[in-house]
């Protein structure tokens, strides 16, 4: 199959919050900038919802966040987790230097849609669903761009630089032959929702007990929640059958005892093994990993979003 090709200045690999953040930044700088994301839509029950007060205040500082604000979210002030029948206060965000003293919790496809859009008002952003970057393109000791599968085959984009924004699954710091330093994480991550009340708890909440964790994240008309689970324990949280796992919900969060036969079968419960790792070095000549593809963060305490965002705007103020 014959391939099509491109030139541009910059070409991102993955459209999450780093590749569509430095995309929108880049072109915003009047540098040409193709960003490409493998899937469809940004509709992931995976992606995180926490936007911190750091990045809330980096949308202030462009002037977005007014606009980015009138999209549905809700507020965390402070952070509350119920240890048995004791709630314990172990966050307070309202002390913070910053226009927004909170976390929203928003949807991450709406972040991101939301970014993407603002990007589409410069010329210089291009963004292109459903393409995958499979290789990268090397002339010397130099990547000169990358190899991509698009909706109609084969593409090639040439491009002076090519950042790998690809998450922690990222192909092209594999290609790049990347040096991966595995910091270890003790638990994996049970993924489900409930259908959410009216009497329910407004906020984002978790709940630690006998030796678990929960935690409900406010979604409007769902709880998406999170169970932690020690390293490798799927298996055996089967094992014990559902009936044991939905009653193990209930003692954590006695509310949702309603809903738990909600989770008809495994199916209905999505494994996400968590990683914590680095790269040793982030780059090459042509060739730059930020984001999770840079190094992949546990989900505790919802970091990765912002570091992400982090990584987008240290790397655009230095190369634009």
């Amino acid at each position: 199959m014959n391939s099509s090709a491109m030139q541009t200045t910059c070409c991102i690999a993955g459209g999450g919050p780093a590749g569509i953040m430095a995309g929108f930044l880049l072109a915003r700088a009047g540098v040409r900038t193709t960003v490409l994301e493998k899937h469809k839509d940004f509709f992931r029950d995976f992606r995180g919802d926490t936007i911190h007060p750091s990045t809330l205040q980096i949308m202030h500082e462009l002037g977005l966040l007014d606009a980015f604000l009138q999209l549905p979210h809700s507020k965390v002030r402070t952070l509350r987790g119920l240890v048995g029948d004791t709630e314990i206060q172990f966050g307070d965000f309202t002390h913070l230097p910053t226009v927004c003293k909170y976390v929203a919790l928003m949807p991450q496809w709406d972040f991101l849609n939301f970014l993407a859009e603002q990007g589409r008002h410069y010329a210089g952003f291009d963004l292109h669903m459903e393409t995958e970057a499979m290789d990268l393109i090397v002339d010397g000791d130099r990547v000169v761009g990358l190899r991509a599968q698009a909706p109609n085959g084969p593409l090639e984009i040439r491009a002076e630089l090519v950042i790998g924004a690809d998450g922690r699954h990222s192909t092209l710091r594999e290609k790049a032959g990347f040096a991966v330093t595995n910091l270890g994480a003790p638990m994996d991550v049970l993924w489900m929702r409930m259908s959410r009340h009216p009497n329910d708890p407004e906020q984002t909440g978790g709940f630690f007990n006998f030796g678990h964790l929960l935690v409900a994240l406010n979604r409007g008309d769902y709880w998406q929640c999170a169970f932690v689970i020690r390293k490798g324990g799927y298996d055996a949280v089967r094992a014990r059958g559902l009936d044991a796992f939905r009653a193990e919900i209930v003692r954590l969060a006695p509310y949702l005892a309603d809903r738990a036969q909600e989770l008809k079968d495994w199916d209905d419960i999505k494994l996400l093994t968590v990683a914590v790792d680095r790269l040793e070095k982030w780059w090459r000549p042509g060739l730059l990993c930020i984001g999770d593809a840079a190094h992949a963060m546990s989900p505790i305490g919802g970091v990765g979003v912002n570091l992400a965002v982090q990584d987008a705007v240290a790397a655009a103020n230095i190369l634009a």
